[in-house]
């Protein structure tokens, strides 16, 4: 599958009501269950998910989205078992080294929501790597949400109000996301959360507040094009009024 970028968002003959959204976020649950279903260790799910990634990637810059943020790990899930949480560093390390090159080469442009001084020095320079050589790309961008939570984020950008001096008259709601993580980005249209659950789960809480939600039973590892298309279908059926008639 060949990326096309954004040029099908409105060079293709699409209806108003069938676009995609600029920007679809994903909480990519149920790596677990679905390694469990199969007789697998959990770690054996989280790998099929992390393989999953780019194919979503694909699907979504031939959707003409051009922002995909990916929940891949919490600030709470560092009170998972140690060797799964170990795991989970080395399948981001794997994946940095294996698949920034080829993204590099689509026009995915990569930025890493969350703290990463929390990480091993290691990790936190292959991510500032990836950041760097992709800064640049213009086709889809890719936020990975790894040390990433949202209480915890809003925190991050009080701080940096306090820090800059600001007087409470100087801060608004566009000034204070110019202190997020997703600073100049624009809000999640819609927000998907695979594995059946209902929950945020501390993600994008400030960014989501008029986001549609749609939530599929749909395990993560299987979460493929055609199951992208039904929650963009879904999307499009809603009637977005921010408050308004």
């Amino acid at each position: 599958m060949l990326f096309r970028g954004k040029g099908n968002r409105a060079g293709e003959g699409q209806a108003e009501s069938q676009r995609a959204p600029r920007h679809i976020a994903i909480i990519m649950d149920g790596n677990g269950r679905w390694a469990q279903r199969r007789g697998l260790p959990r770690l054996a799910g989280h790998r099929a998910g992390v393989q999953n990634i780019r194919r979503v990637v694909e699907a979504c810059a031939e959707s003409g989205i051009e922002t995909l943020t990916i929940y891949a790990f919490s600030t709470e899930n560092w009170g998972r078992p140690e060797d799964e949480v170990k795991g989970l560093m080395n399948l981001l390390g794997e994946a940095l080294a294996r698949e920034t090159q080829t993204l590099h080469e689509k026009g995915v442009r990569l930025r890493h929501l969350g703290e990463i001084s929390d990480l091993s020095p290691d990790l936190a320079q292959r991510i500032r790597d990836a950041l760097a050589l992709t800064a640049n790309n213009t086709t889809i961008t890719l936020n990975v949400a790894f040390n990433y939570g949202g209480r915890a984020e809003i925190v991050h950008a009080v701080q940096g109000i306090v820090a800059a001096g600001l007087a409470p008259s100087e801060v608004d709601e566009a000034r204070f996301a110019d202190y997020l993580y997703t600073a100049g980005q624009s809000d999640p249209d819609l927000v998907v959360r695979t594995g059946g659950e209902m929950r945020l789960s501390n993600f994008l809480i400030w960014q989501s507040a008029y986001a549609e939600y749609y939530s599929t039973e749909v395990f993560w590892p299987d979460f493929d094009q055609e199951e992208l298309r039904k929650a963009i279908a879904a999307y499009n059926q809603r009637q977005r009024r921010f408050g308004k008639l």
